[in-house]
């Protein structure tokens, strides 16, 4: 078997473009250990969908991120010594399920719905305040604040927040991109820090005048033991972070994939009802989650590779969605496969996003006024964001 150099993983441009080395991992090492590491990238579909239903050989804890130091890449333990928290995407059952339930009121249907036309108002204001002449930076302007402010608003913090929001959670998920070095990891782990104590402040206001909002019913659950302090803030921590950068990612690349396909422009701007399956196979073709953690408990193995207890998995959504065992032409963008939502986007099982309905709504919301406020868009410039935990534009010049 060739031996895939692990350069090739943190190289730029395998940033910018991992599908041919996705491609290379699916077909000669679907569970590919990270030279120097106990990390091992699971690449495949089927290896996927299997890790995820094995709970009781691979948790959901986070419990490690890749670092790079001179001696090349190595594994930086995340436990805190052992004394970690685990909630909410990172936590097991029973603890999952409980603080699923904590958060589920805040993004039902009903909610959401009627959440939609604040979205397209912000998402107006934004537009405006962006569009500079006949240019816009998509990702900046909107695809940054939209999701984070709504996040921010539904949680119970005022818009002012957001921009340092932005920026904390933003180094919060760098910290775990897997392309930081070591002397970076302090100032993202203080920027971790921050926003942790900022939502830990918000947080005790909320316990003293509980509110209709996210602060209020987890205050309200903390006083009936449902949830300690540290629980509550480290799940708002959670949603700050993936409920904005994830929602950010999907509203960025969606943008880029109309800016190069003026004919698919045309399409949804004739037929708006086609915005949804559009969304799907962006959700698809490029995963604003490029993979997650996962955490071996036991001895075991998975491929036929042998996985030591303590040793960890990222499991590569974006390769699995890519992976023409089950997507026909997978490298192709296609409006109308036949099996258009089997992708992984979200996640698969009980783990399965909690703000997928939430962050569906504001890409449609998003897509929808780029198209109207257009005739053609073209892609004048734009930039990856360097990781191998998320799939995002750090920026997106549209000329529109």
């Amino acid at each position: 078997m060739t031996k895939a150099p692990v350069q090739d993983l943190f190289d730029p441009e395998v940033q910018r473009d991992p599908y041919p080395l996705y491609g290379w991992l699916r077909e000669q090492a679907p569970v590919y250990r990270v030279p120097g590491t106990d990390v091992h990238l699971v690449a495949t579909a089927e290896l996927v969908a299997q890790a995820c239903a094995r709970t009781d050989d691979f948790s959901s804890h986070l419990t490690g991120t890749l670092v790079h130091g001179p001696a090349g890449p190595s594994t930086f333990d995340m436990t805190g010594g052992g004394h970690a928290i685990q909630v909410l995407a990172t936590a097991d059952d029973p603890d999952h399920a409980a603080h699923r339930r904590l958060v589920l009121p805040t993004l039902v249907a009903k909610r959401i719905r009627a959440l939609e036309p604040h979205v397209g108002a912000l998402a107006e204001t934004l537009w405006t305040e962006g569009l500079d002449g006949r240019r816009i930076d998509w990702v900046s302007a909107v695809a940054d604040r939209l999701p984070l402010t709504m996040v921010a608003r539904l949680i119970g913090l005022p818009d002012d927040d957001v921009p340092q929001l932005l920026s904390w959670s933003y180094d919060s998920t760098d910290m775990l991109g897997g392309v930081v070095t070591e002397t970076e990891l302090p100032a993202l782990t203080t920027s971790a820090a921050r926003l942790a104590g900022h939502l830990y402040s918000a947080f005790q206001r909320a316990q003293g005048d509980p509110r209709d909002d996210l602060l209020g019913d987890l205050a309200r659950a903390c006083v009936a033991g449902a949830v300690t302090a540290d629980e509550a803030v480290l799940i708002l921590v959670q949603l700050v972070g993936a409920g904005g950068e994830s929602t950010a990612g999907l509203i960025g690349s969606a943008a880029r994939l109309l800016a190069d396909r003026p004919e698919l422009q045309a399409m949804l701007r004739a037929d708006a009802t086609l915005i949804a399956p559009f969304l799907d196979e962006a959700l698809r073709f490029e995963s604003p989650f490029r993979g997650h953690h996962r955490h071996v408990t036991r001895d075991t193995t998975l491929g036929g590779v042998a996985l030591p207890e303590g040793s960890h998995l990222t499991l590569l959504w974006g390769s699995a969605n890519r992976d023409p065992a089950v997507f026909d032409a997978p490298d192709e963008f296609r409006l109308h496969r036949p099996n258009l939502k089997s992708h992984l986007a979200f996640g698969k099982g009980a783990h399965f996003c909690v703000g997928a309905a939430l962050a569906r709504m504001e890409a449609q919301v998003a897509v929808r006024l780029l198209l109207d406020r257009s005739d053609h868009i073209e892609p004048v410039g734009a930039e990856w964001a360097a990781s191998l935990f998320v799939r995002r534009h750090a920026t997106l010049i549209l000329e529109v």
